[in-house]
């Protein structure tokens, strides 16, 4: 599956008194732990959309989040390998083509390209491997395959439906990512699509891996027998293909750290006797009238709505670059106001012919990225920057330049 188109990002001079590692939260460890090599590749998998609906603010202030960690990366001078899935096979997708009428292949591509078209308005940087559920089921079922002599995966004594599991609690680690109790992780599980109560599993917290085929279902011939992948098994499969084992951050909204990212963690533990991840991490939810933004609630603001009503894509980055990326907030319709405001007056000294040097802000953008993704306190020194530079005597004639570089290059926003 191809993503989206390259985005141009430029290089900077280095700043060699600012600290050279990125510092993120690592929700396994609860604690801010450098991420990525001193040198060489840096390893990233982001758990992508079931492509049933448009792409909220939710959505794109997780894929902002972590395109300012590519970012970073490509900054410190590492090379970056991104992987991000979709997940173009799964219960709530199937749902809604069946409620409208329409194919659920067609409502996957229609909604992927909608989620291609935002992400390059918004100048994220695409991954490197953009992979689908459904292309993905021949190594969801080596995975599985490989699985079976670990005695961890069982199929249930259902004789219509014998469904494959992942005994996922017997797994090495298993609550080392989420730190919930096993009473919390039953709720919240059967909250978020889980089937707990489901007769015949070994545990409640048991993951569906293969899932047998349905009357009007699509399905798969498998050595496991027709069926479809589960949920978790899916972002495990993709990451060991295109990553391998302990990558460097497994990233996504703070709803998936349980059950997807626990379980995601558990079947790659067992499958490769290694962690999945060195540091899993997770942006914030975004809310609005009260409650997070989701689509099964329906209180949704739509990148696209957005777009289409005449917001800048720039001016949507910089309301959710105002947030630090792992708190949870609420979007209100005067930080696109605030945004637009803030863009423009960025915008008012590119045609100035001198600027109030550079070289000092973008160290201090640098020192705040890298220090836990601190987005706020970077655009704070841009605004600063900027006051200055329209009241300030100076004959530094490259210094717009620079700072149209660094803000580009940095935060992803394109002056």
């Amino acid at each position: 599956m191809y993503a989206w188109a390259p985005v141009t990002v430029p290089t900077l001079p280095p700043t060699p008194e600012v600290p050279g590692r990125l510092s993120l939260f690592d929700t396994a460890a609860q604690a801010v732990v450098p991420v990525g090599p001193a040198e060489g590749t840096a390893r990233m998998y982001v758990c992508g959309i079931t492509p049933y609906d448009a792409t909220h603010l939710g959505h794109a202030n997780t894929y902002v989040t972590f395109d300012l960690v590519n970012r970073v990366w490509r900054d410190l001078g590492l090379t970056v390998s991104y992987t991000q899935n979709v997940t173009d096979v799964d219960d709530p997708l199937l749902e809604r083509a069946a409620a409208t009428g329409q194919e659920w292949e067609e409502l996957a591509e229609d909604q992927i390209e909608l989620f291609r078209s935002d992400m390059q308005d918004l100048r994220v940087i695409p991954p490197d491997h953009y992979i689908g559920a459904v292309e993905s089921i021949s190594c969801v079922i080596e995975l599985i395959e490989q699985l079976l002599p670990s005695g961890l995966v069982y199929q249930v004594d259902d004789g219509d439906h014998p469904d494959w599991y992942f005994n996922t609690v017997a797994a090495p680690g298993f609550g080392g990512v989420s730190h919930l109790d096993e009473a919390r992780m039953i709720d919240v599980f059967r909250d978020n699509g889980g089937d707990p109560d489901r007769p015949g599993k070994r545990h409640p917290l048991d993951a569906l891996v293969w899932r047998f085929a349905r009357p009007d279902e699509p399905s798969w011939t498998s050595s496991l027998g027709a069926g479809r992948p589960g949920w978790h098994i899916e972002c495990t499969a993709i990451s060991l293909r295109f990553l391998g084992p302990a990558f460097d951050v497994q990233g996504g909204g703070s709803d998936l750290i349980f059950p997807h990212h626990e379980m995601c963690a558990a079947e790659a533990v067992a499958a490769s006797r290694e962690p999945m991840a060195e540091a899993f991490v997770h942006s914030g939810m975004v809310g609005l009238h009260g409650e997070k933004m989701s689509k099964s609630k329906g209180n949704l603001e739509l990148v696209s709505r957005l777009r289409h009503g005449g917001a800048d894509p720039m001016a949507i980055r910089l309301a959710l670059l105002n947030h630090h990326y792992r708190t949870d907030w609420e979007w209100t319709a005067d930080q696109l106001d605030t945004a637009t405001d803030r863009l423009q007056h960025w915008r008012s000294i590119l045609n100035n012919p001198t600027a109030l040097p550079a070289g000092e802000t973008i160290a201090e953008m640098r020192r705040a990225l890298r220090d836990d993704l601190d987005a706020p306190a970077a655009l704070r020194a841009v605004d600063a920057w900027v006051a200055a530079s329209g009241s300030v005597d100076s004959d530094d004639t490259d210094a717009v330049r620079q700072m149209t570089a660094a803000v580009d290059a940095l935060l992803g926003i394109r002056l």
